[in-house]
């Protein structure tokens, strides 16, 4: 396992932590990142970013008042489930008369 600290990157972490999973990180191996939480957004970038790269978020959470950690592991994800969506039909009541 792995720890990295991106704070000094801001906003634009994404694409080092990526190449970091990429280069440093063994298969199967753990890396912890350090980042600023910001307005937020980026806990949910982060976790869609490390899900489309094929990693596995996990853990994330708050490390002190202006700080996020995520865990990710080197290994695919679980696919997401999908939800299916029931056909419904519509009486239109103008139809009726």
């Amino acid at each position: 396992m792995k720890r990295y600290d991106l704070r000094p990157l801001k906003d634009n972490f994404y694409s080092r932590m990526l190449e970091l999973m990429d280069k440093d990180i063994a298969d199967g191996e753990n890396a912890i990142f350090l980042f600023e939480i910001g307005d937020f957004s980026h806990i949910q970038k982060s976790a869609d970013v490390v899900y489309e790269a094929g990693y596995t978020l996990m853990n994330s959470l708050k490390f002190n008042e202006v700080d996020w950690t995520i865990v990710v592991k080197k290994v695919k994800p679980e696919p997401k489930p999908v939800a299916e969506i029931e056909e419904t039909s519509e009486i239109n009541d103008d139809d009726e008369e």
